[in-house]
């Protein structure tokens, strides 16, 4: 029998849940292919540890942008390569995949995911909104009738959600997150130190010394970076401090405080004082930078907690909802 999985189709990363055995499959969503025989040569971690240092014919592409395809066939490859190596296929049977999307795609980028999902060796593909999923991946009982808020900040969007019985009340995407930040740390490198690094760098800066909240001993954590000096063209080092990659995020992070706010302030106010008591979910890869808490606490004024493994949740989340399918569809047919 094939085993039923649940995919988080990420900008930065693909994980993939299959029911009875957990997330087993965490890789980043990365095709090289070769441009003069269009060929796959690696996808994932392998395609990863190429980009930024391939030959002119090898192009490392990430399919995936803002959290949407663009582009169709590489998804697809990428997808049916992942599946494959899961050997999750039945020897007739196809598996159901459960696969998350954010909340404010189109139509037509629906319909891209769907296609992509089936082609690549879905039997019946569903489609769920991912601040939903990363909420009950979190632990979160969203099936009851009290107010939950969850902020899910991956590589490409960041999702921001208020949910009650099972479904979303008010919602908000946004295309600014983690992605955005590397840009805008390469951005500040190039301004300020005349270095030029690329985005692989610039992510390292961000998970080693990165931080939301500007605190006296961000000046103490410091990092060599090295990259191409843009004046002279040499290879050279600099230093840089955690304080200086709060100035670099700081828009960012405060566009999707603005989000928050915006969303915090649609809702009814019985939902409100459910957020006052239960508090904001941070979850996603956003959720590990350093004094997040702190500062959407600060200019929230709600209690804020971060996920046990907000990289995992909304994988666990899709696994969730199938097992929960599952058990539903088995009731019926007892029934």
């Amino acid at each position: 029998m094939a085993k039923d999985i649940g995919i988080d189709l990420g900008t930065a990363n693909v994980l993939i849940y299959v029911v009875g055995k957990g997330i087993v499959l965490n890789e980043p969503s990365v095709v090289a292919i070769d441009t003069k025989t269009d060929k796959v040569l690696a996808v994932g971690s392998e395609a990863y540890r190429m980009v930024g240092r391939t030959p002119g014919n090898i192009r490392a592409i990430r399919p995936l942008k803002d959290g949407v395809i663009s582009d169709f066939d590489i998804t697809e490859a990428m997808l049916s390569y992942f599946i494959n190596k899961l050997s999750v296929k039945g020897f007739l049977s196809k598996p159901n995949i459960m696969i998350c999307a954010p909340t404010n795609i189109t139509e037509i980028e629906r319909k891209a995911i769907i296609q992509a999902a089936e082609k690549s060796g879905g039997a019946k593909v569903y489609l769920e909104a991912e601040p939903k999923v990363a909420a009950l991946g979190a632990g979160m009982d969203i099936f009851k009738p009290s107010g939950n808020m969850v902020i899910d900040m991956g590589g490409g969007t960041s999702d921001i959600a208020i949910l009650s019985l099972g479904d979303i009340v008010a919602s908000r995407s946004i295309r600014v997150a983690g992605d955005r930040m590397n840009t805008e740390i390469v951005n500040y490198m190039k301004h300020e130190h005349n270095l030029i690094i690329g985005e692989r760098t610039a992510e390292t800066i961000k998970i080693k010394i990165g931080t939301a909240y500007p605190e006296p001993d961000n000046e103490q954590k410091t990092m060599a970076v090295r990259g191409r000096d843009s004046v002279s063209g040499m290879p050279t080092e600099t230093t840089i401090t955690a304080a200086e990659v709060e100035i670099a995020i700081h828009d960012s992070v405060d566009q999707i405080v603005a989000a928050a706010m915006s969303v915090l302030e649609t809702i009814p106010p019985e939902l409100a004082a459910d957020i006052i008591d239960r508090g904001i979910m941070l979850t996603g890869g956003g959720a590990l930078l350093d004094g997040i808490d702190k500062l959407f606490s600060e200019r929230l004024t709600v209690p804020v907690i971060i996920s046990e493994d907000p990289l995992d949740n909304v994988a666990k989340g899709a696994g969730v909802l199938l097992e929960h399918m599952d058990t539903k569809t088995a009731k019926q047919n007892n029934d």
